[in-house]
């Protein structure tokens, strides 16, 4: 058995004390148990230590889907929420009607062990992420064609993200905050310090979702909410510490075992845990991005010295050459070649564009970070290079991002880039500076176009 004694006297509780925590204890737990047969498949099915512990990391709850825009970005997107505030006050009712016969006082033990798989919880969940910007990850560096695409053209969350990105040191500093301030959730001493940091920095995630529709904002909140549950037991003793200037003491519920061995195993568990999700899953993220490249970007590299930004000095179809307009939508307006495997084609037209975050996959052809968010008419092309033949077989990395789910791909779900036709076309380089691309649409129409790249120097990198 497990007893809980408090450093400070406590009343016991009332009877309203006692129905909220009721209500509170079956809420929280709605939302951090995870209660969904798809994360078992994607946590017993995971082809790698990483992605298992990946998948303990990643859970929010989904009892419903909406698919509308509110649903997605406003305030019904936290219908969840919704669904388990309802169980719980239903759930907590019926637990007070049969438990306050019973003459029950108090739920100190009880509340301490909720704290503690809250605590742990948060700690998790904030690592993770705390990691990705650390290395940093999560919000790449811009890339050639989010430098040369129109302000107007990114999507409010691509331009806060790479806003972000074309400042590494400051993702490396609020990835330093996230790992710091959960590392301090796993030590009771310092849960009160590490919660009011995960309020601060998490609320502060949630609000910028919420600006700039980034999409994770409810799974944000969920760490800032859970963070307050922790503070409130401290709420009373801040208040009259930071407010009335008061000395105060928060009462601190501290367990005992009466069997030593109990308390050595709990702790080694506990420090197991630690370890397991600071250290070891810290290298698996080094060894994931910058051993096994595994990135939000493309890793392959494109062709060699050809990376830059190339105007349409002339462009054919079916043989017809056709001159340059802005507002044709066929016509190629210009071509980007990054420095990694990617191709992008500029018209003006209208396309489906990603709206997903671009989260890390395996394949190059299945990263879409680079053009989720994007418009202007760019199609962003993965290709291989027959560097012999001199051949470019492409594919459409926006269809293969729409088919993927807007590039999302779990351990247990493989890619269908396969859906995707290729296209081969032919290149010739007769100068350091001119590209020559002739081939077939998807639509099977024959292009031909004569690129020539454009000297550009970016301020951004300049320094200035």
């Amino acid at each position: 058995m497990t007893s809980i004694y408090i450093t400070q006297p406590q009343l016991p509780w009332t009877k309203g004390e006692r129905t909220t925590f009721r209500i509170a204890a079956i809420f929280v737990l709605l939302l951090i148990l995870p209660l969904s047969a798809e994360w078992y498949s994607q946590l017993f099915h995971a082809n790698s230590l990483f992605n298992f512990m990946r998948a303990l990391t990643d859970y929010s709850p989904k009892f419903v889907t909406l698919t509308s825009e509110n649903g997605k970005w406003g305030w019904q997107s936290y219908a969840n929420w919704g669904v388990a505030l309802l169980a719980a006050v239903a759930g907590g009712l019926l637990w007070s009607f049969f438990s306050e016969r019973k003459g029950r006082q108090s739920y100190n033990e009880l509340y301490y062990w909720l704290r503690v798989a809250v605590r742990y919880r948060i700690a998790l969940g904030v690592l993770d992420y705390g990691f990705m910007k650390f290395y940093p990850v999560q919000m790449p560096y811009p890339s050639l064609g989010i430098l040369n695409t129109n302000l107007g053209d990114l999507s409010g969350y691509k331009l806060y993200w790479q806003s972000v990105g074309v400042i590494p040191w400051y993702e490396v500093f609020l990835g330093c905050a996230e790992v710091f301030s959960a590392i301090l959730l796993f030590f009771r001493p310092t849960t009160t310090i590490g919660a009011v940091l995960v309020a601060g920095i998490l609320y502060n995630i949630a609000h910028a979702n919420h600006a700039y529709d980034g999409g994770v904002h409810v799974f944000s909140a969920m760490f800032a909410l859970l963070a307050l549950f922790l503070l409130a037991k401290d709420l009373p003793a801040l208040y009259q510490l930071l407010i009335k200037e008061k000395t105060a003491v928060s009462p601190e519920f501290v367990p005992h075992f009466p069997q030593q061995w109990k308390s050595f195993l709990l702790r080694g568990f506990k420090y197991f845990v630690v370890f397991c999700f600071t250290i070891l899953y810290g290298y698996l993220r080094y060894d994931l991005h910058f051993v096994k490249h595994h990135l939000k970007k493309p890793a392959t590299p494109g062709l060699a010295g050809s990376a830059g930004v190339y105007q349409v000095t002339r462009f054919q179809l079916n043989g017809k050459e056709i001159p340059y307009s802005p507002i044709d939508s066929i016509r190629w307006q210009e071509v980007i070649l990054e420095k990694y495997s990617t191709l992008i084609t500029h018209t003006c037209k209208l396309l489906n564009i990603p709206q997903g975050n671009g989260s890390r996959q395996d394949k190059d052809v299945d990263r879409s970070y680079e053009l989720a968010g994007v418009g202007g008419g760019k199609i962003f092309y993965y290709y291989d290079a027959d560097t012999v033949n001199r051949l470019l077989h492409l594919q459409d990395k926006g269809q293969v991002a729409l088919l993927n789910g807007e590039g999302r791909i779990s351990p247990t779900k493989k890619s269908k880039s396969n859906q995707v036709p290729t296209l081969s076309w032919h290149y010739d380089r007769p100068t350091e500076n001119r590209l020559l691309l002739y081939g077939k649409t998807a639509t099977g129409d024959s292009i031909s176009a004569v690129l020539d790249r454009i000297p550009k120097t970016y301020l951004l990198e300049s320094g200035l």
